[in-house]
Order: structure tokens, then C-alpha cells, then sequence
């Protein structure tokens, strides 16, 4: 069994109620992989629950702090995790924090796994990861691998989530779902047109950050009542519209490394009408559970096609492909091969996801 140090993404306390994907995927792989017997040790905010062994590293997330004290905070976190899982009998150092922990990991004589969660599409990170490109990396889809093709990837592991958290809905609610931040990246703008154009009401989910407050607002204000912003939901309530919907819409407007979403829709049964960019074409299959599309056009065809998938299909995709059991078991099995050879061989580019 492994011992693993997770250093744990500590914007919000674990488990999150509600919107926090990092700390919902670092929480449930920790609590899953003790379920299995490993040794884990969980670093992040003193009011964190788990059943791992928890290591206060911040007294509060940070989502409690004020923005100018964040860095500092986090930076402290860091090092005290470092400092730690340094000096103990841990087989493998486990981060979930994008590129901050390799600012700080010379100084650490273990193993350490960086899982990106898309960290390499902005290249302001590039230089930081380069410098440590030899060291092992984990990305969530092969198609985030292109963001930074040059980095020692040794596996390709897909989120995975606790599939009682979302269990199988009959739909019939007579909406569509949109669930995601409200962002440029995100394109809601193109899931209302496509309800709009589908004749179907849609139940919008989702944070609204202060940077892109305004671009929120503007599409909220345009649309008619057929439109519905529910806020940012916690995971019953989010389950709940997820299941009761028709299908769920996932507009792009850039390459989406993975897409939490889309497994907890699969998850609940209804499928996924999703723009054909990042990783869609390795979560959805075609005409199996759910529909590909390029554009607006596509996506309203695709949404009067929704009734000929079935929904138990989409729940025993997720059962079979994304469940958290599997998603540990994927990242135990790396734990060993690092724990004998902290610097394995980068697996090969194109083995597929689905495997």
C-alpha cells in the first residue's frame, strides 16, 4: 500500500459544498484511495474534513482571505507541506497545485507527481514547468497534452467522481442544463442560443467570478424567461437539475482539458450535447451517449436527438470510465511505479483515455 503526501489546492475547505473541481477531485481520490487501505496525509485548511490524516497548513482557505494575502498564504502551505512530507516515510509526493509547487520543489528529495488539471494551456506557466520538465506529470485527457507537448507525462488518468453523489435521473424536466462558470471560455452565451433556437427552457448553474461579472450580467439581462439562472448550487441541488434535465449543454470556446460536468451528467443519465474542442471527443461518444457538434446549428439538430439516447447507457459510461474507484486505482498503481523508480519513462502519447 502507498504512503502519499497530497498537497491539496486550499481555495476551499474539503470537502466543497459546491464549486471548488480541484479540491472535489484531491478529496475524492484521497478519501477513496484510504477506502483502499493507502496511507495518505492531507495537507490544506484547518477546517478541511477527511479521513486521511489532516495537516492544517492554513488556518482559513482562501477563498475566506483577502486577494492581496492569498499568495503568501498559499506559499506558506506549500512549504509547510514540502517541509513535512520531506522529513516522513512517505513513498510519493502528490500535487494537484497547477505549477506553484515546483517553485518550491528542489528542496524536495521524494518523488514528486504533478496532476495538471489544464495548468500548461496558459502559457505564462510554461518557463516554471520546462524547468522541470523531467519530472513526472499526469494530464487528465491526451488532448491536454498539446498544450505542452515537450513534459515527462507518464500517464493519462480522467477524473473520476463518486457516482452515488449523482445517480441515475428519468429527465423529463423540459430543460436544458448549463453548468459551469460564467465565463468567455465557457460560451454560456452559446447554450442559451441553442435552447433559444430548440425551443426549450434552459437552467443555467454556475459561479460568477468578479472578472467577468459584467460579461455575466450582459447575457442574464438579454435573455427572456425562458432562461433561468439558478446560482452557484451546492452538489444535491446541483444533482438534482443534472438529473431532472433533457440533456446538458457544453459550449467551448477553448480546448477543455477535461470537463467535471460532463462525467457527473453521464453520471446522472442525461446526455451531453458538447462542442467538438479539448478532451469532448474522449468523454462523449458519439451517438452513445450524447452528440459532437461545431457550432450552434449542430447542437440544436443534436438537441432534438437527445431522446434516442439512452440514459442508462450514459450511467454504466460513467459507471465503467469515471467512477472514483477507478480513478484511484489508476493513480495507486503510478504511486508504485514511482515509489521504485521516481523517474519513469514518459508513457506513450497516444495511449488512449478510454483504455
Amino acid at each position: 500500500m502507498a504512503r502519499v503526501a497530497m498537497i491539496a489546492p486550499i481555495s476551499h475547505a474539503y470537502p466543497p459544498p459546491g464549486y471548488g473541481p480541484w479540491e472535489r477531485v484531491t478529496h475524492d481520490l484521497t478519501e477513496r484511495l484510504v477506502v483502499e487501505g493507502h496511507e495518505v496525509t492531507l495537507f490544506a485548511a484547518a477546517n478541511s474534513e477527511t479521513s486521511a490524516r489532516l495537516v492544517p497548513t492554513a488556518e482559513r482557505p482562501l477563498s475566506e482571505v483577502a486577494p492581496e494575502h492569498r499568495r503568501e498564504i498559499e506559499d506558506r502551505h506549500i512549504e509547510r507541506a514540502i517541509e513535512i512530507s520531506d522529513a516522513e516515510s512517505v513513498d510519493v509526493v502528490h500535487s494537484h497545485l497547477h505549477v506553484h509547487v515546483l517553485r518550491h520543489v528542489d528542496r524536495l528529495s521524494k518523488p514528486l507527481l504533478t496532476t495538471l488539471h489544464g495548468a500548461a494551456w496558459d502559457r505564462a506557466h510554461h518557463q516554471m514547468l520546462m524547468r522541470h520538465a523531467h519530472r513526472p506529470y499526469v494530464s487528465l485527457s491526451d488532448r491536454e497534452r498539446l498544450f505542452l507537448p515537450e513534459l515527462n507525462y507518464v500517464a493519462t488518468i480522467p477524473n473520476g467522481i463518486r457516482l452515488e453523489d449523482f445517480p441515475e435521473g428519468r429527465g423529463g424536466g423540459g430543460y436544458l442544463a448549463f453548468v459551469g462558470r460564467l465565463a468567455p471560455e465557457k460560451a454560456p452565451q452559446l447554450a442559451v442560443e441553442t435552447a433559444r433556437r430548440s425551443g426549450l427552457a434552459l437552467k443555467i448553474a454556475g459561479v460568477i467570478e468578479n472578472a467577468h461579472r459584467g460579461f455575466a450580467e450582459t447575457i442574464l439581462s438579454e435573455t427572456g424567461g425562458e432562461v433561468e439562472y439558478v446560482g452557484a448550487l451546492e452538489r444535491p441541488e446541483l444533482s438534482q437539475l443534472i438529473r431532472e434535465a433533457d440533456g446538458l449543454v457544453m459550449p467551448l470556446t477553448w480546448d477543455e482539458p477535461f470537463g467535471l460536468v460532463v462525467i457527473e451528467s453521464l453520471a446522472s443519465g442525461t446526455p451531453v450535447v458538447a462542442w467538438r474542442r479539448g478532451a469532448m471527443p474522449e468523454i462523449v461518444d458519439e451517438g452513445v451517449t450524447g452528440f459532437l457538434v461545431d457550432d450552434t446549428e449542430d447542437a440544436v439538430a443534436a438537441v432534438h436527438r437527445l431522446q434516442g439516447i439512452s440514459r442508462r447507457t450514459c450511467r454504466m459510461a460513467a459507471e465503467k470510465r469515471f467512477s472514483d474507484a477507478l480513478m484511484a486505482e489508476r493513480y495507486a498503481a503510478l504511486y508504485e511505479q514511482l515509489s521504485v523508480n521516481p523517474s519513469p519513462p514518459a508513457a506513450h502519447p497516444e495511449r488512449p483515455l478510454r483504455s
